[in-house]
């Protein structure tokens, strides 16, 4: 990419599109195209194309979709499957008749199987089941991968495909009802210390292991392998480090500052016991994240005593 090349960044206002937007105009790039989903819906395929006509993008980062944790995913299996496969199949089409020059589709850690190895590689896809809690987005995330392979092999289009782990930063989501566990866990542990509440109940056993990556670790991933990868398949995007849920509720416990006890509610669903990814195609490729959990969660808790959930 060059500093006035014209890139559009689908979703632009998420927590991914916003990092790769901040990112892109700290190192220059000037000539960035966005359109809330009150202007234009990704999910209408006449106006998406119309756009990508008028605009003529030259890289586009697909970091649009619909997200949420658990409940959400569990709840709502239709609007993730329908909705996301949408948004990709509007965009990704719509990129290729408008002679987009590349193309990032961003998908999800959850496209690997519940039960796959540790640490996962990007060669485990499709090699088991899914976790059944989040089994249409990730059946929709897999579709978008398996897209851009296939406009790849049949027009010869340079369109990649990254795949995050489980991610935190600004513009996260505090919904409690479709937030993922790093900041439920947040908020539940702020609100109950402004409330003085004796007790938060964290959700599952506290046993799953999870990988945390900050979306400003990840939107410079992402810029660099615009500029650096240009194969079919996928690439992993992680630090290559887990957690427990457990551990993980004690560190957001010391860094709020909050005083009381943590209770395990192993009635509520664990979803998939372990996801780490294996970061090594992406280390190989000249990258590696920098930001630690610690200092990555303070910054975040610091945003948002100033700017509120």
């Amino acid at each position: 990419m060059e500093k006035n090349s014209k890139i559009y960044i689908a979703g632009h206002r998420g927590m991914v599109g916003s990092a790769i937007k901040k990112h892109l105009e700290t190192a220059g790039f000037q000539n960035i195209i966005t359109r809330t989903s009150r202007e234009l819906d990704l999910r209408q395929q006449e106006p998406v194309k119309a756009f990508f006509e008028q605009e003529k993008p030259e890289y586009v980062f697909l970091a649009a979709a619909k997200v949420g944790g658990i409940v959400a995913n569990n709840t709502y299996r239709a609007e993730f499957l329908y909705d996301n496969l949408m948004i990709q199949n509007n965009i990704v089409h719509a990129a290729y008749i408008a002679g987009v020059t590349k193309l990032m589709f961003l998908g999800s850690s959850c496209i690997y199987p519940k039960l796959a190895p540790q640490p996962m590689k990007e060669e485990y896809l499709l090699t088991g089941e899914l976790e059944a809690t989040n089994e249409p987005y990730a059946i929709a995330k897999i579709a978008g991968i398996k897209l851009c392979d296939a406009y790849r092999a049949q027009y010869g289009c340079n369109y990649i495909s990254v795949m995050p782990t489980n991610l935190y930063g600004l513009n996260d989501n505090y919904d409690l009802n479709n937030s993922h566990v790093l900041p439920a866990l947040i908020r539940k542990m702020h609100e109950a210390k402004m409330k003085d509440e004796a007790e938060v109940v964290v959700w599952g056993s506290g046993t799953p292991k999870r990988e945390f990556l900050h979306a400003d670790d990840m939107a410079e991933a992402c810029i660099y392998l615009m500029g650096n990868y240009n194969e079919e398949g996928l690439v992993n995007i992680g630090v290559g480090k887990d957690i427990t849920i457990k551990e993980l509720a004690l560190l957001i416990k010391e860094i709020v500052e909050y005083k009381g006890e943590l209770v395990f509610d192993a009635s509520k669903p664990d979803g998939t016991p372990r996801k780490l990814m294996d970061v090594t195609k992406l280390n190989n490729l000249g990258w590696q994240a920098k930001i630690g959990l610690k200092e990555g969660i303070q910054a975040v808790y610091q945003d948002v005593m100033q700017k509120g959930f």
